[in-house]
């Protein structure tokens, strides 16, 4: 068993050092005291942190309509809709695909969860995991835990949710049949290994930006490290300017017979680059191409799609930008996967919903 530190409800309203807490040492016996004091008998060590449900939400996206893995982008646009908050303000940690096919959701508050981890990196305190206490009841039933005063909501249940009493009783009526009730009033230490042991499919706060780094090399390991680095540059500079200057000249001579072979009435060469550049634009072959690429595009990927086009624009080097309208995130996603099965490399560039419309652009890479 790990070292779990639990940081209780109570104290979320004002995070400080003196935040009552709950610590689980490798041998399970419950240790009730403020951060600070569990800070001193952690002495260094690495814990996996558990948050109270009160400081977060959960919710599940629509069932996903491909098998392929989404980005977490595309998982956040899907449950936009659901949140009470702007994205940019708010942490999403996503879970794996349930039966039913969608992707569960733990959020909580940006700049909470930042000055959270802060604290405890202040306190001495290092996080190896972060969970959120009714999102790791375990198994496939659903859950009813009566843990510190309150009442968690969770396992097989389609929810996670932290009530009072009252709350529950109010809950109760749509509550399944075969709910299984855990109350530590009578026996702790069962409800204790129940939540410390942690359910396979919770979900990891520590994720995007708030994963976790690899550990940095102690202070004289780097300075040799950057040392090293430093001597290997300057050794090596003088071999690597000739080797580019030898290079340069080769690649020169080659482009040079490569253009007398393509264009044999150029018999005098005075700037390549630019004779090249003149040619080329003399060409139509490009634009071709690019129409061949625009026409596939719409015939194979959109025009099997029930969306709506609203402006398609070309951008040299960036591709084609197509935006439109669509019913739903699930129809822009077996759109790109058309385009994948079509070979036409689509890519969701932006999304966003309105009423019961999606705006999005979708993007296709110029390969000409």
């Amino acid at each position: 068993m790990n070292t779990w530190l639990y940081l209780t409800a109570e104290g979320r309203a004002e995070p400080s050092i003196n935040w009552p807490c709950c610590l689980w040492s490798s041998t399970g016996q419950r240790q009730l005291m403020p951060l600070n004091q569990a800070a001193q008998a952690l002495t260094g060590q690495t814990v996996d942190l558990l948050l109270p449900m009160e400081m977060c939400s959960w919710v599940r996206s629509d069932p996903w309509p491909s098998r392929r893995q989404p980005g977490a982008q595309a998982i956040a646009f899907a449950v936009e809709d659901q949140l009470s908050d702007a994205l940019e303000k708010l942490h999403l940690s996503i879970g794996a695909r349930d039966r039913e096919g969608r992707y569960p959701v733990m959020v909580i508050a940006r700049e909470r969860f930042a000055a959270v981890l802060e604290l405890l990196a202040e306190s001495g305190v290092g996080v190896r995991s972060v969970f959120v206490d009714a999102d790791v009841l375990p198994g496939a039933k659903a859950v009813v835990v009566r843990w510190f005063d309150r009442w968690l909501l969770g396992g097989g249940m389609p929810a996670r949710v932290a009530v009072s009493d009252d709350g529950l009783t109010s809950l109760k009526p749509a509550l399944p049949l075969d709910i299984q009730w855990i109350d530590e009033r009578h026996d702790a230490v069962d409800v204790d290994q129940c939540l410390t042991l942690r359910h396979s499919q919770a979900i990891n706060l520590l994720q995007g930006t708030f994963a976790p780094r690899g550990k940095r090399l102690p202070w004289h390991f780097g300075g040799l490290a950057l040392l090293m680095l430093l001597l290997l540059t300057w050794g090596a500079s003088a071999a690597r300017i000739h080797f580019i200057e030898g290079e340069t000249r080769r690649l020169y001579s080659q482009n040079e017979q490569r253009f007398k072979a393509l264009y044999p009435d150029q018999s005098r060469i005075v700037d390549l680059a630019t004779q090249l550049k003149v040619l080329q634009s003399q060409t139509a072959e490009p634009e071709k191409t690019r129409i061949a690429g625009l026409v596939d595009l719409v015939e194979q990927v959109i025009g099997a799609s029930h969306v709506e086009v609203r402006r398609i624009e070309f951008r040299a080097g960036d591709g084609w930008k197509v935006q439109l309208t669509a019913n739903s995130f699930a129809e822009l996603e077996q759109l790109r996967e058309r385009g994948r099965q079509q070979g036409v490399p689509v890519r969701l560039d932006s999304a966003s919903k309105e009423r019961n419309r999606v705006q999005a652009t979708l993007a296709v890479e110029d390969h000409t």
